[in-house]
């Protein structure tokens, strides 16, 4: 979901979700939208309102690591570029910390290129600046001593701690189109992908991206798919299921408690058929 001010309180809906033995809550994440909102929506038409109020994504999540035990929490999908990646690194190794390792880093491309452009990045640089990040960022969670030398990022042996309690660290996961660029990212450099069925993706682009982390020497296993956005029915899950999804995502709307119970409790009727 999307969280804002006007929507459940994260951690009440973190509690809910795993009293219904549900497996994990993931948010979204924009800083802010340009009132100009000439780069158009990826679901075409008018942007909704949570995009303009959605909360920091690492502060709800720790409310929700707070009030659970064994629930999983995660960003679906972070936009990393836009950030700067040590401040990044210190705050994803330290959630996966106080959570006990429960957090997987889904980040994106991102599709507002006003938005990047007021935080200082250049949109056509994005993608090399998410390889770059992601390859300083592991330097940072893994190594005692870190050093990392690119384009747009240069460090020489720092220290940084917690180390995340997930090892080597937290999951690292791409939400992008299953084109040819974005699927050889995948393969090269993170730990699975986040298809979007309401994107137009679907469970043939799965066996695609399989085929190419063979075909360039990668064990397809150790690529992992979680489907953000898949609806609570047979009908949708089913498919994704087949080709061995690992985790789908229900989405949920920014509103009241009240209103998103109903749900999590359709959503939780299907855990023991899928578990």
């Amino acid at each position: 979901m999307l969280p804002t001010d006007r929507s459940a309180p994260v951690d009440a809906l973190a509690v809910a979700a795993e009293e219904r033995g549900l497996e994990s809550l993931f948010v979204g994440d924009h800083t802010h939208i340009p009132a100009s909102r000439e780069s158009a929506s990826p679901l075409g038409g008018d942007l909704s309102d949570e995009y303009r109020r959605i909360h920091d994504p690492f502060v709800v999540l720790a409310t929700a690591a707070a009030r659970t035990e064994r629930l999983r929490i995660g960003t679906a999908v972070y936009l990393v570029a836009q950030r700067d990646p040590i401040s990044t690194a210190k705050q994803v190794a330290s959630l996966d910390f106080v959570s006990g390792g429960r957090f997987v880093f889904g980040v994106g491309n991102g599709w507002n290129a006003e938005e990047a452009a007021n935080h200082g990045v250049d949109f056509a640089t994005r993608r090399a600046r998410i390889r770059e990040y992601v390859l300083a960022m592991r330097a940072l969670w893994t190594q005692d001593e870190a050093s990392y030398q690119g384009e747009f990022l240069a460090f020489d042996r720092v220290w940084m701690w917690p180390k995340p309690v997930t090892r080597p660290h937290p999951p690292v996961l791409l939400g992008a189109g299953p084109g040819p660029r974005n699927f050889g990212a995948i393969v090269n450099l993170f730990d699975g992908w986040l298809p979007v069925p309401f994107f137009g993706h679907v469970p043939e682009h799965v066996t695609a991206l399989r085929r190419l982390a063979d075909e360039q020497g990668r064990d397809p296993r150790t690529l992992t798919i979680h489907v953000n956005g898949a609806l609570a029915s047979p009908r949708s899950l089913d498919p994704w299921a087949e080709v061995g999804a690992n985790r789908a995502l229900v989405p949920l709307p920014s509103a009241p408690l009240d209103l998103v119970l109903p749900l999590l409790d359709q959503a939780a009727a299907l855990v023991a058929d899928y578990a």
